[in-house]
């Protein structure tokens, strides 16, 4: 139980900091912020992670890890396409694109943006323990996987991930503005549908 909760509290402080770190700057943010959004001591916040950049470090890490769980999940339903590819493809579009728009990913690459001169080793540290490849690494290979079943013509399926991942996301950051305008459910709709056909015209 003493376990769980120390996880529990560890995981309560990381979210905080992210909150706090997204809406302040890691040079405004302060600790003591970050305990009273987690609601814990400021102490407690030194006991999991000694200092401030330690903290900022580990916040984006495991912002990003959950940001891969949520887009693993949308490729994942590329297990079962049933007869309709199509469909299917665009079902998993809309999700990644509705992942990709999401507030927390947009302030998680504000910040990563932001903070990249103070923490150069930032990007190499969260590709590397969050995984970020991993899902281009997955859709690439359902895609292999559909390839073989006669469905898709492809020879590369790391390239076919990584442009239909482009065809998905390179159309948002003006739609949205960068993040700061909402795309109504149509328009992700559409943007996953276009994405689709264009890919489906080269490897369909």
């Amino acid at each position: 139980m003493a376990t769980r909760g120390r996880i529990d509290k560890r995981q309560a402080i990381l979210d905080a900091a992210f909150t706090v770190f997204a809406r302040q700057g890691y040079a405004q943010a302060c600790v003591a912020e970050v305990a009273a959004e987690a609601g814990v001591a400021k102490p407690t916040v030194y006991n999991h992670f000694s200092e401030k950049a330690n903290l900022f470090r580990e916040s984006m890490t495991a912002e990003a890890a959950k940001a891969i769980a949520d887009n693993l999940a949308a490729v994942d339903r590329l297990r079962d396409t049933g007869e309709d590819l199509r469909a299917a493809l665009e079902q998993v579009g809309r999700r990644l694109i509705d992942c990709y728009t999401d507030d927390r990913s947009w302030a998680f690459r504000r910040l990563l943006q932001a903070e990249l001169a103070r923490f150069p080793e930032l990007l190499d540290t969260v590709q590397t323990r969050a995984g970020t490849n991993v899902v281009t690494d997955a859709l690439a290979d359902r895609l292999a996987r559909l390839a073989l079943e006669g469905r898709l013509k492809i020879t590369d399926p790391a390239r076919a991930a990584e442009q239909f991942g482009a065809l998905l996301t390179a159309p948002l950051e003006s739609r949205t503005r960068l993040g700061t305008r909402a795309l109504p459910a149509a328009e992700r709709n559409a943007v996953a549908a276009a994405a689709v056909d264009t890919f489906l015209r080269a490897y369909g």
